[in-house]
């Protein structure tokens, strides 16, 4: 469109035409008056020009705008994350200022939380780190930092203080050493702080030996808020197969051992370094609710590439109130979607996954034993041991025995683990086998045969060779063996050469049983009660026949063992047993309290019926003829 003024110059071509014939005076008159015209003229010209400039300024202004979101859009389809804008099918844009977003999550990774982080200053050689989260537990506070660098005990310190109306600066009342620290994943570390001696206090970290905040605002930029471990979302892992995400979610309370209705539920996703509640801006649908796992639908924008969504933060939300009145809730959350795969390869023919609690030293007699039976791979869910865990399971990975271990800082979610790892298994393993390290099979018939024809041992193997025969079923999905639970048989202090040697005495009767399960004919919801999984629908369980298949479940150990399970009890539904519930319940031991004091005669109690069949297979096979020493003995020299 032309702007340029449309100017009328006929009046003044005919005078100037007539010109000739004007007298001295009346030039004079013409000149005023064409000179006021001419001013006049001049002031509308200029006017217009005004509105003519504006108007350009706003087509420049708005022509610029278009240009820069076009140039975003553009540039998001190469961003793992805003690809997810360009797709609305099943998603739901909440919060639509994309520059605003844009540049929350360029820089917000660059301030640290911390009121005490002294990042800025030049003399430390510490790295740099953002406290994400505070989490309180039950029994510490889980501290979740944003950091490349994973931080040992010793470069970092608690710091407890609380702020009061007579001073501009926080009181710090006392600073504690960290009780643990652990790679998170690929960007977060995590740090367990105690509890404070005073109350009333907020925690945080400082460099060990640092310098104090000198003014208050130190202590008021960026704060995160304490967050109560009852409500939340703490993990979510992808699911490639589906395009769908699994999220893990505490206080949902929904009914234990049954499948949800999905249509309250929504996922929300979110910018990875943006930590507010506000930077959630795609939701999908829930597709499976299970006690503590929400499973949703990918964003459609990741689906050809779920690679972009690693490192994503989800939550989850759900509808209460009543029909007229809905309201929904959004939970807080520490989660990140966890994309990691495993590489393509040959799957293991049998795994097994476990959650364990300060028990290094009983991995390795159970590692190597059921390694013997034919075990490949093994996962084991670290649920904030500090004994020497970390060290035992690296050392059994260096000896070929295929250990990972899996960082679980979440307490009392043994299922949700169980589930996590199912998911996890899926792509390494066709059988995974679910059991404790205080579980052993043992196969009777199979372990009293002779020796083999060339040497080899008898039961060798026979464990992978049992779950392979059901390997081109079309029906079995898992195999339940029965467990045998074995008292103190009179010892009264830890058995040297373990529990399978050790402790000989046992109940007459089962009790329960442990499952090894096809991770890929799980139910969508990956529900499991810790001893088996609900299965796809058209298949079903076998149980193996007692007498030939059992479990040796050394369950009743000496006292000092024993009583580490009043700590914590690790499974969500099962109620700890400080607390005066649930008394009559096989998962407690008969005759305790709710205290952990040795009854009478522990040493001699649980024993019905003297079993000394695989103690006896061991001392034969397996010990060495000279020192008599086993193999998990031997691998301590």
């Amino acid at each position: 469109m032309n702007h340029t003024p449309n100017l009328n110059t006929n009046h003044s071509s005919s005078s100037i035409n007539s010109f000739h014939s004007f007298s001295p005076s009346q030039f004079h008159s013409l000149s005023l008056s064409l000179s006021n015209m001419d001013s006049a003229e001049q002031r509308r010209k200029r006017k217009r020009g005004r509105h003519i400039l504006l108007s350009l300024s706003s087509s420049r202004s708005l022509f610029l705008c278009s240009s820069f979101i076009v140039f975003i859009l553009f540039m998001s389809s190469h961003h793992r994350f805003f690809l997810f804008f360009f797709n609305f099918k099943t998603t739901t844009l909440l919060r639509p200022p994309l520059a605003l977003s844009l540049l929350y999550s360029s820089s917000s990774s660059a301030a640290s939380n911390s009121i005490l982080d002294t990042s800025s200053t030049t003399t430390t050689t510490t790295p740099s780190f953002t406290l994400q989260h505070r989490i309180l537990f039950p029994n510490h506070y889980l501290l979740l930092l944003l950091t490349n660098h994973h931080f040992n005990h010793r470069q970092l310190e608690c710091v407890y203080y609380y702020h009061t109306n007579s001073s501009t600066q926080p009181l710090v009342l006392e600073v504690q050493p960290i009780l643990s620290t652990d790679r998170f994943d690929e960007s977060r570390s995590i740090v367990r702080c105690p509890f404070p001696r005073t109350n009333g206090t907020d925690v945080d970290l400082r460099r060990r030996g640092g310098n104090l905040p000198r003014r208050s605002s130190d202590f008021a930029t960026n704060q995160t808020v304490v967050q109560s471990w009852d409500k939340g979302v703490y993990e979510a892992a992808l699911d490639k197969d589906s395009n769908t995400v699994v999220v893990f979610v505490k206080g949902l309370n929904l009914r234990p051992h049954r499948v949800s209705d999905p249509t309250h539920f929504r996922c929300h996703f979110g910018l990875k370094n943006f930590n507010k509640d506000g930077s959630f801006l795609i939701t999908t649908r829930a597709v499976s609710v299970a006690q503590e796992v929400v499973r949703c639908l990918l964003p459609q924008g990741v689906r050809n590439n779920t690679d972009r969504a690693r490192g994503v933060r989800v939550t989850v939300s759900h509808l209460s109130g009543n029909y007229r009145h809905p309201v929904r809730t959004m939970l807080p959350s520490v989660a990140r979607i966890d994309g990691k795969g495993s590489k393509k390869r040959e799957k293991h023919e049998l795994c097994v996954c476990t959650m364990v609690w300060n028990q290094g030293s009983a991995l390795r007699e159970w590692v190597m034993y059921h390694a013997w039976l034919g075990v490949g791979r093994w996962f084991i869910y670290d649920n904030n041991s500090d004994d020497d865990i970390e060290e035992v399971i690296q050392d059994l990975d260096s000896q070929g025995f295929n250990v990972t271990r899996q960082l679980w800082p979440w307490i009392k979610t043994q299922e949700a683990g169980f589930s996590h790892c199912a998911l996890k298994a899926r792509d390494e393993c066709k059988w995974v086998g679910f059991f404790d390290v205080d579980e052993f099979f043992y196969f009777p018939n199979e372990f009293h045969h002779q020796l083999g024809q060339f040497g080899g041992l008898p039961g060798e193997n026979y464990l992978r060779s049992v779950v392979a025969n059901y390997s081109s079923s079309q029906s079995i999905a898992e195999i339940r063996t029965a467990c045998h639970s074995f008292g103190p048989s009179g010892l009264r202090s830890h058995p040297k050469q373990g529990v399978t040697v050790g402790y000989t005495c046992r109940l007459q009767s089962p009790e329960r049983h442990k499952s090894i399960v096809r991770p890929d004919l799980l139910n969508v919801s990956l529900l499991n009660v810790v001893h088996h999984f609900q299965l796809r629908e058209g298949f079903k369980y076998v149980n193996m026949p007692e007498g030939s298949a059992v479990i040796n479940h050394y369950k009743y150990q000496v006292w000092d063992t024993f009583k580490a399970k009043f700590f914590r009890r690790v499974a969500t539904y099962v109620v700890d047993w400080q607390e005066d519930q649930n008394k009559g319940s096989k998962d407690r031991a008969p005759g305790l309290g709710t205290e952990a004091i040795e009854p009478p005669n522990w040493h001699l109690q649980f024993c019905e019926v003297w079993d000394t069949g695989l103690k006896d297979f061991l001392m034969s096979y397996f010990a060495d003829p000279i020192t008599g020493l086993l193999p998990w003995e031997r691998s301590l020299l």
